[in-house]
C-alpha cells in the first residue's frame, strides 16, 4: 500500500516509517493536518495514519476535510487510522465522528500494527475494485455500444451541464448535427454487417478530428456522440470563430478520406456525410432549440446535394 503518515514529531515519524516500510509499504510523510490535506488532494493514498494532536491543523479537522474532498469523487473512501498516545473513550468517539476508521497506539506491538495494516489493505483493495467496476459501469452507461462514442444519454446530460455552466460566463456553444448520406441504400446494397463497419469507421474519423482540434487548442472540451442510427453530434463548448468555421469541413474531409465504397451515393461513389451546425450563447436559446436549428441546417445540406456543411 501507499501510506500517508501524518505526524509532526520527526523522531516518531522516522521510526513509524521504518516499521511500515519493513512490511513492504511505501510511505509519504506530512508534518501536519494542513499539509496532509494538500498532499491528499494531489493523489490519494491507500491508507492514512493520522496523528491527533498537531500544530497548524489537528488530525480530526484534517480528516473532516479529506472526507469532504472524497465526497466529490465516485466511490472514494480512504481508510484513516488515528495515531495517539492516550486511549480514551472521548478520543475514540471524536475519531469516529471525524471520519476515522480505527485507532492505534503509536507504541503498539508489531503484531498489532501488522494486523491493522492487513485489515486496512483488504479495505483498500476492495475500494480499488469497486472504483474499477464503477468506472466500467459508467463507461457502459455513457458510451454507444457499436461506435464507442458517447451516447444520446451522455449528450443530453452534458448539454444540460454545459448550459448551466456556460450561462453566467456568456460563452458560446456550437452543435454540429451529422448524417451519413444515403445510409439506408448502403445497408440495402452491402448488408447490415458492412453498415455497422461503416458507422464504426465514420465514428472513428469524427473522433480523430475532435481529438485533433482539442490537441490544437481550438476547442479542448469538444466531444462527439452518436445521436441515433446514422446520425452523429459534435459539441464545441466555448467555441471560437476559427473552430466553428473549420471543424465541419474537417469532419467532412475525414469521412470522405476513408474512401469507403458506396456505389448508391452518387456522384462520388464513396461514403460521405452532410453537416448542419448552429451556435449561440445559452442565454439566447435552449439546447433543444439549438439542436433543432442545427438539424434544420443539416437538411439544407441534404437538399443542397449532400457532402457539404451548412452553418
Amino acid at each position: 500500500m501507499h501510506i500517508l503518515l501524518v505526524e509532526d514529531a520527526k523522531s516518531i515519524a522516522r521510526v513509524m516509517t521504518l516499521r511500515l516500510e519493513s512490511h513492504g509499504h511505501t510511505v509519504s510523510h506530512a508534518i501536519n493536518g494542513e499539509r496532509a490535506v494538500a498532499m491528499f488532494s494531489q493523489g490519494g493514498p491507500d491508507l492514512i495514519l493520522m496523528d491527533v494532536e498537531m500544530p497548524v491543523m489537528n488530525g480530526f479537522v484534517a480528516a473532516r476535510q479529506i472526507r469532504a474532498l472524497e465526497a466529490e469523487l465516485e466511490w472514494a473512501w480512504t481508510p484513516i487510522i488515528f495515531l495517539t498516545s492516550t486511549d480514551t473513550v472521548e478520543n475514540l468517539i471524536a475519531a469516529i465522528d471525524a471520519g476515522g476508521d480505527d485507532f492505534l497506539f503509536k507504541s503498539a506491538p508489531e503484531a498489532v500494527l501488522r494486523a491493522k495494516l492487513t485489515a486496512m489493505s483488504r479495505t483498500a483493495q476492495l475500494r480499488q475494485r469497486l472504483a474499477q467496476a464503477n468506472a466500467q459501469i459508467q463507461r457502459m452507461a455513457d458510451h454507444d455500444g457499436l461506435t464507442g462514442l458517447y451516447n444520446r444519454r451522455y449528450l443530453d446530460t452534458e448539454l444540460a451541464r454545459l448550459w448551466a455552466q456556460s450561462t453566467p460566463e456568456g460563452t458560446e456553444v456550437a452543435v454540429l448535427m451529422l448524417d451519413v448520406d444515403n445510409f439506408k441504400k448502403y445497408n440495402d446494397r452491402y448488408g447490415h454487417h458492412e453498415g455497422d463497419h461503416c458507422l464504426k469507421s465514420v465514428a472513428a474519423a469524427i473522433e480523430a478530428v475532435v481529438a485533433q482540434i482539442a490537441a490544437d487548442g481550438l476547442c479542448p472540451q469538444a466531444f462527439a456522440a452518436r445521436y441515433g442510427g446514422e446520425e452523429f453530434t459534435v459539441v464545441l463548448p466555448c467555441v471560437t470563430d476559427a473552430a466553428y468555421a473549420s471543424v465541419p469541413e474537417r469532419v467532412l474531409q475525414a469521412i470522405l478520406g476513408l474512401r469507403l465504397k458506396h456505389e448508391s451515393n452518387p456522384p462520388l461513389g464513396f461514403v460521405t456525410a452532410s453537416v448542419g451546425a448552429s451556435r449561440a450563447k445559452p442565454q439566447a436559446m435552449s439546447a433543444a432549440v439549438m439542436i433543432q436549428h442545427a438539424d434544420a441546417r443539416l437538411y439544407e445540406a441534404k437538399r443542397g446535394g449532400r457532402n457539404q456543411a451548412v452553418i
